[in-house]
């Protein structure tokens, strides 16, 4: 589906940062959205959805245990 969204989880990738958290919310609301920026109208719901969608990845991450211990994705951010 979001082909240009990254793994962002060990041991895929080096620590992940809020700046990536976000990058990958934005590609995914703009694929489904189909909108790469929004219209006026439309930015409000456009920017709530990354800033959720941000927010449950970071939880996500933050839980995931990799080969029996805690992920350290959200080591940095």
């Amino acid at each position: 589906m979001c082909r240009s969204i990254k793994t962002l989880r060990p041991p895929f990738t080096e620590p992940v940062t809020d700046d990536d958290v976000r990058a990958a919310a934005l590609q995914y609301v703009r694929k489904i959205s189909g909108f790469r920026a929004p219209a006026a109208h439309n930015a409000e719901a456009f920017e709530r959805a990354v800033e959720e969608i941000a927010r449950s990845t970071a939880q996500l991450l933050s839980t995931l245990e990799v080969k029996g211990g805690r992920s350290s994705a959200r080591e940095a951010g």
